[in-house]
């Protein structure tokens, strides 16, 4: 979860992800893990990377107030290098309230399986754009969709046109399989899919990504959560 790390848009773990853990509603668990399965039986064979599952409310308000900071470019950069970050919000990159917050909504890419050893970031490294060519961008070990992840630019749009072919034919692939298993695309970011028939349609948690949720919060929701 990139949200855990140091490796995001903010630049520091954000507030309520206390593991690196992936919570999803166990609807959206066992559609994603049939989309696995499919994925891994192609040749060549392919396994899904979750760069985000659930995310609680106050990881929202985080991302809301960091935006508010206009004096904050910390990972410019790589996240949004010609985007003034003032305009982060009105063109919705950042929203009132997030559908990962419902539990049934991912942040996905896919790897060529067995996978590449991925590059470790640290804070401090050298920042590069994040819609680079891939040899150039942060080495992640996805195949090639255009641009890295959380990349606030036109380019992430799932439709771009200025993207490769090849680029467009990758992003293609993961939209048609999580498509057949009941996700939807979010058009601004190709990364980003929600389950169609979510459970909890008007419901926004939050409780904290760890590993010990359902031990430590009592709602009746939490019977439904499942980890990925």
């Amino acid at each position: 979860m990139r949200y855990a790390s140091h490796h995001n848009f903010v630049g520091t773990p954000i507030n309520g992800y206390v593991q690196n853990v992936c919570i999803l509603t166990k609807a959206a668990a066992t559609a994603l893990s049939s989309a696995q399965k499919e994925f891994m039986s192609m040749s060549p064979a392919y396994t899904l990377k979750l760069y985000d599952c659930y995310r609680p409310t106050m990881a929202v308000h985080h991302f809301k107030s960091w935006a508010a900071d206009v004096n904050d470019s910390l990972m410019m950069l790589e996240f949004y290098p010609d985007m003034n970050k003032s305009d982060i919000i009105p063109l919705g990159y950042i929203l009132e309230k997030s559908g990962h917050s419902r539990g049934s909504t991912i942040d996905v890419t896919l790897v060529q399986y067995p996978p590449s050893p991925e590059e470790e970031y640290h804070p401090g490294n050298v920042l590069k754009p994040c819609y680079s060519s891939i040899s150039e961008r942060f080495g992640d070990n996805s195949i090639d969709m255009g641009t890295g992840f959380d990349c606030f630019d036109s380019r992430a749009h799932t439709d771009n046109t200025l993207i490769t072919q090849q680029q467009r034919k990758n992003r293609q692939l993961l939209h048609d399989v999580l498509q057949r298993y009941g996700f939807y695309n979010y058009p601004l970011e190709w990364w980003h899919f929600s389950l169609q028939d979510e459970p909890y349609v008007d419901t926004y948690f939050n409780f904290l990504v760890s590993c010990n949720a359902t031990m430590t919060v009592t709602t009746p929701a939490l019977s439904d959560v499942g980890f990925v």
